[in-house]
């Protein structure tokens, strides 16, 4: 395995320290100056907390680079080099690839289910933004696997239960529609995304 991880960090517009600072009328679209700060808080408390408090290990380096989105947020690629390499059997406990339920707050659920859902799209939804040709651009819905397993060009296959093996699943209401959206639809997430980072 490799001694280093590649992370992104997209911006949550509705973060109520956004919210709170706009005016009627105005979405963190209309206020560069505040999603920019915000942002920046929360990216130098991310990288703090992955280097100081060594979640995945000591860290020997990393670097960043920011972006913005067509939807005018902000995006940080992050890559950390760690003294360590990090070995297979650690992967789940660093990237989760399933739904999870927090015993802390719903809160979480919600905003994991807002934004590291994919789609759905294919034949649930033939109309989503990431459709050409009749299929996926981003390969959704994902296989399930019952565990984590690195693929022939290293890029590891992560553990996505189905609800019949301790998966969870939730309802999502799509075009009016009722969806059982599961573990093949979530995006790959930061094991600890849990925390207010």
């Amino acid at each position: 395995m490799d001694d280093h991880v590649y992370l992104s960090r997209s911006h949550v517009i509705q973060m109520a320290k956004i919210t709170s600072l706009l005016l009627p009328g105005q979405n963190a679209i209309h206020r560069h100056d505040i999603t920019a700060r915000v942002f920046r808080q929360k990216l130098k408390s991310l990288i703090s907390f992955i280097t100081k408090s060594h979640v995945f290990g000591p860290t020997r380096c990393w670097m960043y680079s920011v972006e913005w989105q067509k939807r005018g947020l902000p995006h940080a690629h992050i890559l950390v080099w760690f003294i360590d390499k990090i070995r297979p059997e650690e992967i789940d406990s660093i990237i989760s690839a399933e739904i999870q339920i927090y015993p802390l707050t719903n809160c979480c659920l919600i905003l994991l289910q807002q934004n590291m859902i994919h789609g759905p799209c294919g034949t649930l939804n033939s109309s989503s933004p990431c459709m050409a040709d009749g299929k996926c651009t981003k390969n959704f819905p994902n296989r399930f696997t019952n565990d984590t397993v690195t693929n022939v060009d290293g890029y590891p296959i992560y553990r996505r239960r189905n609800p019949e093996n301790g998966g969870q699943s939730f309802i999502k209401n799509i075009i009016n529609t009722d969806i059982d959206i599961d573990n093949r639809w979530v995006g790959a997430i930061f094991a600890s995304a849990e925390q207010d980072i």
